[in-house]
């Protein structure tokens, strides 16, 4: 065996990953589309003032997207990546389109809720993707254009919406500019890659290593493909019941996958997202300011993550990631507090909200969508990844509607003292129960995880 010393060139796989991470971009606007143009569009559909209808412009794309993460899994495995990626571009074109037209609040529901189906069968497809199409040595700088693909969507989102005030009808526009990309996206996944995982798992070697030779160049497909059958003993593809990812020798990597993406919510993040402006008026901040002060530290944040992450590693960042977070929050704890003059709370309430937002970009944000691929065995991979993200929306959906209530009921202090303690328990719980696994070809982190029969 001539194992190759030098590590796989990470220019081959690159455009792989970029149009990959075009379905994270997408996700990124849609949850931003609505943010700005929400009033006129109330207005123009006769809502307005209805709060019950504005959450739902909201939250039906939520709906939409757990029930397409909840199928991503079986879609991954049964079409492939590719096919999945187009799966995901489809519904958002219709449902974009849908919305771009529609008269009434039902065509406007039914269009969110096309486009949610579609946000969310693309996180596990795109986490799926990019941990098997790119070489151990980059994995977790590519990993990282999904958070950076992200920010991005949500920072165009709010750049587009500016206009929303002047322009009538401009949020139509808002949502025909995402068909362009999701668009690009469908077409362009013809012409990429194939994981050579699926393609091994379905029987298809020779087109596996095809696709090895593509995205990592010819010296090194001999290697991959050993690698690959190393791992594929008389596993079968098609014998995953739902009762081994529950119990059995499974349970444990996706307990630690779904309580990463539950702590990742529970932490407050979305009630960051989605209230920082409200948060940032009552100091006085205007919204627009605001966003884009969130958008910077989430983009710079994610920026110096890609940075570190095969460097430092995905455990450290986790730990300092939740860490800052845990501070950030008792600074804003401190900012409500009575004591504090009214200019000091209105800088620590601001800063502390940044500082969330930049600490929670380091780690919090991109680790698990990457690490989770990497710590599941390749045959429960992607409905694991299914399980996990369903979780993530169904945590996400809840924090949505309760945040604005909790808030009013408990007072901002007990509820940011709420969201540190979430945030203490997580950097326990990395601690005790996550591997690390920068560096390791995906068939050594699952010899090092799976209790061996």
């Amino acid at each position: 065996m001539d194992v190759e010393t030098t590590n796989p060139s990470m220019w081959l796989s690159f455009p792989h990953v970029v149009v990959g991470t075009l379905s994270s971009f997408l996700f990124g606007y849609h949850l931003g589309v609505v943010n700005e143009p929400l009033e006129s569009i109330s207005l123009d559909l006769g809502f307005s003032g209805n709060t019950l209808a504005e959450g739902l412009v909201v939250s039906t794309c939520l709906g939409g997207a757990l029930i397409g993460s909840l199928f991503s899994g079986w879609i991954a495995d049964g079409v492939g990546r590719r096919r999945a990626f187009q799966l995901c571009a489809l519904p958002m074109i219709i449902g974009a389109s849908s919305s771009a037209t529609t008269k009434t609040l039902a065509g406007m529901l039914i269009g969110r809720f096309l486009v949610g189906t579609g946000m969310g069968i693309g996180p596990s497809a795109v986490a799926l993707y990019v941990t098997e199409v790119s070489p151990a040595s980059v994995r977790g700088t590519y990993g990282s254009f999904i958070q950076i693909a992200t920010c991005l969507g949500l920072m165009v989102a709010l750049f587009i919406g500016i206009p929303v005030k002047e322009i009538a009808g401009w949020w139509r526009i808002c949502f025909w500019v995402s068909t362009i990309p999701a668009g690009f996206l469908a077409v362009a996944m013809m012409f990429c890659a194939e994981s050579p995982h699926w393609l091994y798992k379905q029987g298809r070697i020779a087109e596996a290593e095809a696709e090895f030779e593509r995205l990592l160049g010819g010296s090194h497909v001999k290697y991959a493909m050993v690698e690959l059958a190393k791992l594929d003993r008389g596993d079968d593809a098609d014998t995953v019941k739902l009762s081994e990812l529950f119990y059995g020798r499974h349970f444990r990597v996706v307990y630690i996958g779904s309580t990463l993406f539950a702590l990742q919510q529970l932490s407050g993040i979305n009630a960051v997202f989605y209230f920082s402006s409200s948060v940032f008026k009552s100091a006085g901040v205007p919204s627009d300011v605001a966003n884009a002060f969130i958008g910077v530290a989430n983009l710079s944040g994610s920026i110096i993550a890609m940075l570190l992450m095969d460097k430092l590693g995905r455990k450290m960042l986790l730990l300092w990631s939740f860490f800052g977070m845990a501070i950030s929050m008792l600074v804003q704890v401190a900012a409500a507090n009575t004591f504090v003059s009214g200019s000091a709370s209105l800088y620590l309430s601001v800063g502390g909200m940044l500082m969330f937002v930049l600490t929670f970009a380091l780690g919090a944000g991109p680790v698990p969508s990457l690490l989770l691929p990497e710590i599941f065995p390749s045959r429960i991979r992607a409905k694991a990844m299914a399980i996990c993200m369903s979780v993530h929306w169904v945590i996400n959906f809840f924090v949505g509607l309760l945040f604005l209530r909790l808030l009013e009921q408990l007072g901002p202090q007990l509820l940011y003292s709420m969201f540190a303690s979430v945030c203490m328990m997580a950097v326990v719980f990395v601690k005790k129960n996550v591997i690390e696994t920068k560096g390791k070809s995906l068939q050594e982190i699952e010899v090092a995880l799976l209790p061996q029969e």
